[in-house]
């Protein structure tokens, strides 16, 4: 990999997401020296050197106060634990922020290189939201459709705690019997939350405990098929090099944890989560939350990593529906359909053409036919990008125990030592919401150039710390996956009129989110209202909207990230191509994205003006 020329369940993993807004302080020019005397180039490599070791240590600091975290990573150090997500914790890990942001404010930028100027200028603004957040902290929903332990735990342990020896299978057993200490203090702080009036909407709760009893399912709790969590185990330990008297003895001590710790956790969160049904109502906004202005808004400045107010986002939704519609009237016409824009969309939507058969072989053509776009898309990769991922990525379906109240689609990155491969994973529990035409920009988006591309790209980076390799700004890193949804069309891939037409409903889908998500929570919106929108202006199924609409409600301000992302990305390359003319080099461009790590969207315009520059 090529040397730099030019960066959940617990407070501290905030950090190590690297949520952060568009503060001034996030600047990648060194501050004004406070030396009067010059600057030698060893004293500004030894500083730096000094300044990377502490980004490090904060880094690696937080990692291993995150046993769920660590294994995500490939790490095993703590893979016989769970986080701990008590309340008291969150108090440590605040200390510990402050305490780190106490470290990072020692540091002189005026005497760092530019690169370490940029990293301590993102530390420091990350610290500083982590610390301003900590109110914010009960303002969430910790079980709800689309994540939560109730279902991550099992996830994984099925996708990230790998067993290959003895040691793994006991620390995965030990996983087991920890469960019901983890979900003490699950249940602790939904209790929490519902006595400062934050309580999910009512429909949440059905998804919730079915998820949850879908889990202890199966033999050893009941029937002769083994239950997901005793396949996967049992699955792992055959696979490993002991004598059939060791692997028999793992499985019954997994299936005594399975019956004497995991059922009665989940059977204890269940009851939890029945009573909380009965008193949740049908109001689905943030603007519920006690100051929940004040709160989503801040939601959405972290987000976007911009300053755009909720009716700002929502015009620029309004306005690139419209555009989007537009687009889609041309596809009428190159394919011959006659009528209007809403007859085309029903046409879309109901046509058998586009869907696969709801069966093993329907799926498996599904998950075929996408490994080959993205088998495709590796060959032209070069045309594209100067640096490109080491990790290997694959193709697969959403497990039977979560698809049904999965996302769509999504990626999961690759271990950080690159033995596990990244994973797109396609939803296919409702094949009608995964129609043959979106399957092409459902694909790069996720897997290539998408955010296989971004993500593995980041952690192979040399010369950056890790904590700007992890970095999660969500708008960076969605704004990247809808970019790449567009890429492929002007390099002549959508060959197929009904292919492009499943890349623009792609967009408008998530131009609908500006509308639908500032909808919901700024202008009080109804969850049938948000629904309602989106199957008027979209070709999705009903399922679709529900569904997204569903998601809204529980991750206020996440889906705005998208189109914002995707905007400000494509508004900096015309930019350059403006400015640069004939010097423009589309690969270079993609490296000041690409090779820089994860970076809110104001450092990335300061990037790409820095690279014009140079030019």
């Amino acid at each position: 990999m090529k040397k730099l020329t030019y960066l959940a369940t617990s407070i501290s993993i905030a950090l190590l997401l690297g949520a952060c807004g568009n503060e001034s302080a996030t600047s990648i020019t060194n501050e004004e020296s406070s030396s009067t005397s010059p600057l030698t180039s060893q004293t500004i490599k030894s500083e730096s050197e000094i300044a990377n070791q502490l980004f490090e240590d904060i880094f690696m600091e937080n990692v291993m106060r995150s046993p769920m975290y660590q294994s995500y990573l490939g790490i095993k150090d703590d893979q016989d634990k769970w986080d701990d997500i008590s309340e008291a914790r969150a108090l440590e890990d605040l200390a510990i922020q402050k305490k780190h942001l106490e470290q990072v404010n020692a540091l002189d930028a005026s005497i760092l290189d530019e690169q370490t100027a940029l990293s301590l200028a993102m530390i420091k603004q990350q610290l500083k939201n982590g610390i301003e957040d900590f109110k914010w902290r009960h303002y969430s929903y910790p079980v709800n459709q689309m994540f939560g332990l109730h279902s991550s735990v099992a996830s994984l342990l099925i996708n990230q705690h790998r067993i290959q020896d003895l040691k793994d299978a006991q620390d995965y057993i030990s996983r087991l019997q920890g469960i019901p200490k983890l979900f003490e203090q699950l249940t602790a702080n939904l209790h929490i939350n519902a006595e400062n009036g934050i309580l999910a909407p009512k429909f949440v709760y059905p998804y919730v405990i079915s998820d949850s009893r879908n889990i202890i399912t199966g033999a050893p709790f009941s029937g002769e098929e083994p239950s997901t969590l005793l396949a996967d185990f049992t699955g792992k330990v055959t696979s490993l090099d002991l004598d059939e008297s060791q692997k028999n003895s793992l499985i019954e001590q997994a299936s005594q944890a399975l019956i004497n710790f995991v059922k009665p956790a989940y059977e204890n969160l269940v009851t939890v989560l029945e009573d909380l049904e009965k008193k949740a109502d049908t109001r689905d906004g943030a603007w519920k939350f006690p100051d929940g202005e004040a709160f989503y808004n801040n939601a959405l400045a972290r987000t976007t990593t911009t300053d755009l107010s909720a009716d700002d986002i929502h015009q620029i939704g309004l306005d690139n529906v419209a555009r989007i519609h537009n687009e889609m009237r041309e596809i009428m016409k190159k394919v011959n359909f006659e009528g209007d824009l809403s007859e085309f969309f029903e046409f879309m939507r109901d046509n058998k053409q586009f869907v696969y058969a709801s069966n093993d072989e329907g799926r498996q053509r599904y998950l075929s036919e996408a490994t080959k776009l993205i088998d495709d898309m590796k060959l032209r990769l070069d045309d594209l990008f100067i640096t490109q991922p080491k990790a290997d990525m694959i193709v697969k379906a959403v497990e039977p125990f979560r698809e049904k109240s999965a996302g769509k689609a999504f990626y999961q990155q690759p271990s950080m030592d690159g033995t596990r491969p990244g994973t797109y994973y396609a939803n296919l529990y409702d094949m009608a919401s995964m129609p043959s035409y979106q399957m092409e920009a459902l694909a790069y988006h996720e897997g290539l150039p998408g955010h296989h591309m971004q993500i593995a790209i980041a952690q192979e980076l040399e010369g950056i710390p890790k904590f700007r390799k992890f970095g999660r700004y969500t708008a960076y890193i969605e704004g990247w996956g809808l970019y790449s949804e567009y890429v492929p069309k002007e390099i002549g891939l959508y060959e197929d009129p009904y292919s492009d037409f499943g890349r623009l409903a792609m967009e408008l889908w998530r131009a609908c989110r500006l509308v639908v998500d500032t909808g919901i929570h700024a202008k009080k919106w109804t969850r049938e209202q948000g629904i309602d929108y989106y199957v008027t202006n979209t070709p999705n199924a009903k399922a679709d909207a529900v569904k997204m609409v569903e998601r809204h409600i529980v991750m206020p301000s996440q889906a705005t990230a998208y189109l914002i992302g995707k905007i400000k990305i494509v508004e900096l390359r015309e930019k350059a191509k403006s400015k640069m003319g004939a010097g423009f080099d589309i690969r270079e461009f993609h490296d000041v994205v690409l090779a820089n790590g994860p970076v809110p969207l104001n450092v990335l315009e300061q990037l790409v003006d820095q690279y014009i520059a140079s030019k």
